[in-house]
């Protein structure tokens, strides 16, 4: 049967969409993801307090005095006289109590918090925190924590060997304070607030402009600066925050990257921008490396030595010399990509230490368009 020609076209790009192979599609972050609203925010709260029912591994009390004067203080409070009696009590432990109030927190609501030591505790393991106030950078009292620390690690050991792992001066009580006090905010008299970007940058900053002008089909948004965006409330939402900004933030943008390379010369990592351009430029890299090992040897006299010969030891030194010899010279082309770059030097067998030397070396001379930041 012949197939009319215009039907056999169709049949054979059908085929050949379905046997095309489908790329990828990187999803763009959302607004929400790379912003921040102004005065949407978490607070830092603080406290002191003691932990007890510890085994033993508590603060000494002759070593760590606030814990001595809080455990003190502490039984005055409850009625019991201990100023001239002599503590030695090794279960109780001063710590600091920390924790991040969310915003829009009410009274009552619960929020976890994170206990750690302040003195010579070795764990707070079976701990139980007393009630301990958590004040603000004001000097107010946001919240109450008090209950049972959990800690992730342990310490065990004898009198020879000691085994720690994690750390066990720290802990974490999930859902271990309760607000007392709300951060006062006006949410609902808003009719103009900013966006905070997380990176600045000028580029992603009018990127993120435009798409809230389009959604909206008008101009409610306003890039400031490489920071803040600008954002007015029209009148229909003024009664629907909420909405607005949900709509808003789950809108999509394509953040820009600077061309930058950051070096963590200490731990020898390297994180390079996916904008990182490098002009033609010619590279050899070899080390000088001279390995010297002591080996010495035992010398023992003969059987039929002369009286008096002894047994000594002979000194056997090996010198290795590494000048590099066999390492290449490599050309980067012009306008090589960050993939270009990382080939070119992985084919000289260059390490990560030797590579930040490199790229410092590229950048001075002037072939490296990027900015290097040494951590």
């Amino acid at each position: 049967m012949r197939i009319p020609l215009p039907r056999f076209l169709h049949l054979v790009l059908a085929a050949a969409i379905a046997v095309a192979p489908i790329a990828p599609v990187a999803a763009a972050p959302r607004i929400k993801d790379i912003s921040d609203f102004e005065g949407m925010r978490d607070n830092m709260l603080v406290g002191y307090g003691l932990v007890v029912g510890l085994n033993g591994t508590g603060d000494s009390l002759r070593n760590a005095p606030f814990t001595r004067q809080s455990l003190i203080a502490m039984l005055e409070r409850l009625g019991v006289n201990t100023r001239d009696a002599t503590l030695n009590t090794q279960n109780v432990a001063a710590v600091m109590v920390t924790a991040n109030l969310p915003p829009f927190a009410r009274q009552g609501t619960r929020i976890d918090v994170t206990v750690s030591t302040l003195g010579d505790a070795g764990s707070l393991l079976g701990g139980t925190l007393l009630v301990t106030p958590l004040l603000g950078a004001d000097g107010e009292i946001y919240a109450v924590a008090q209950g049972s620390v959990t800690v992730g690690g342990f310490s065990a050991g004898g009198a020879a060997q000691t085994v720690t792992r994690g750390v066990p001066t720290s802990g974490r009580m999930a859902n271990g304070a309760i607000v007392e006090r709300e951060v006062p905010f006006e949410f609902g008299a808003i009719t103009s607030l900013n966006l905070t970007l997380r990176n600045p940058d000028l580029t992603t900053s009018r990127r993120i402009s435009q798409a809230i002008n389009s959604f909206m089909r008008g101009p409610v948004s306003q890039a400031l600066d490489a920071s803040t965006v600008r954002l007015n409330v029209p009148l229909p939402y003024q009664q629907d925050l909420v909405g607005f900004l949900t709509d808003i933030e789950q809108l999509t943008v394509e953040p820009d990257q600077i061309a930058r390379i950051v070096i963590d010369e200490q731990n020898g990592v390297i994180v390079m921008g996916a904008n990182v351009r490098v002009d033609e430029v010619a590279i050899a890299q070899g080390n000088l490396t001279i390995r010297i090992t002591e080996t010495p040897q035992v010398s023992q006299p003969g059987p039929f030595a002369p009286p008096g010969a002894q047994t000594v030891t002979v000194p056997r030194t090996d010198i290795q010399i590494d000048d590099g010899a066999d390492r290449k010279l490599t050309v980067l082309k012009p306008g090589v990509t960050l993939q270009d770059l990382v080939d070119g030097l992985n084919a000289l067998g260059v390490g990560p230490r030797d590579m930040i030397s490199i790229l410092q070396t590229i950048k001075a001379a002037g072939a490296l368009q990027a900015d290097i930041v040494v951590m």
